[in-house]
C-alpha cells in the first residue's frame, strides 16, 4: 500500500496553518519523508461551523480513504464527525473534546448538537491516537479518556505543551511525536 496522504486541519479561532503554532514545521517534516500533505485555512476559521466544515473537509481536503487527518482542537472534532460517515487510515487527535465544555461559541458551532456515533467512527478508521496537554488551560484528561473509552484509542498525555499551541509554550512550534505515530504505523 502507498503512504497515506496526510490532511492537517487546525482549530478554530482564525490561525493561519502556513504560519501558526506547529502545523508548518509538521507539513514540511512530513513531505521530507514523501508524504503529501494536504493544510489548508479553513473557512469560517473563527467559529469553525460544522456545517461549513464538514462540507469543505469532503470536497477540498480528503480526496481518498488512504488519508491520515491530523486534526488540532476543532479540527480533532471535526476529524470524529468525518469519522462518522466516512473510512480514514487513521486519525491523530490533539486536544480534542466531545462536548461544548460549557463555551457558548463551541456549543454555537454545531458539532455537538447530535450524538456522537462511536462505533461507527471506531469502525472507520483503522487506528486512532489521542495526544492531550497535561497542562491544557481549556479542559484536563477527562474529554480525551471518555472519547479513549468509546473507540479504544492509544491516548498520550504530554507534560508542558498546554493545548499545543505556541502562544502557551514556544515548543509548541514543533511536534516530533506526530511524526513518530505516523512514521511507526506506517
Amino acid at each position: 500500500m502507498s503512504k497515506p496522504n496526510i490532511v492537517i486541519i487546525p482549530g478554530n479561532g482564525g490561525s493561519h496553518v502556513e504560519s501558526d503554532n506547529w502545523y508548518p514545521w509538521l507539513k514540511d517534516e512530513l513531505i521530507k519523508l514523501g508524504y503529501i500533505v494536504t493544510m489548508n485555512d479553513m473557512p469560517d476559521p473563527v467559529a469553525a461551523h460544522m456545517n461549513i466544515w464538514l462540507p469543505y473537509i469532503e470536497t477540498e481536503l480528503v480526496k481518498n480513504e488512504n488519508t491520515i487527518i491530523v486534526g488540532h482542537s476543532s479540527g480533532g472534532v471535526a476529524a470524529l464527525r468525518y469519522l462518522e460517515n466516512h473510512k480514514l487510515a487513521g486519525a491523530i487527535l490533539i486536544g480534542t473534546n466531545y462536548t461544548d465544555l460549557g463555551f457558548e461559541d463551541e456549543k454555537e458551532a454545531g458539532w455537538y448538537d447530535t450524538p456522537w456515533q462511536w462505533d461507527r467512527i471506531k469502525s472507520n478508521a483503522l487506528w486512532i491516537v489521542q495526544l492531550h496537554g497535561e497542562d491544557d488551560p481549556y479542559f484536563d484528561t477527562t474529554e480525551p479518556k471518555y472519547i479513549q473509552s468509546k473507540l479504544g484509542s492509544e491516548l498520550i498525555v504530554l507534560p508542558n505543551r498546554g493545548h499545543f499551541m505556541t502562544e502557551q509554550n514556544p515548543v509548541n512550534n514543533q511536534f516530533p511525536e506526530i511524526i513518530h505515530i505516523i512514521s511507526n504505523i506506517t
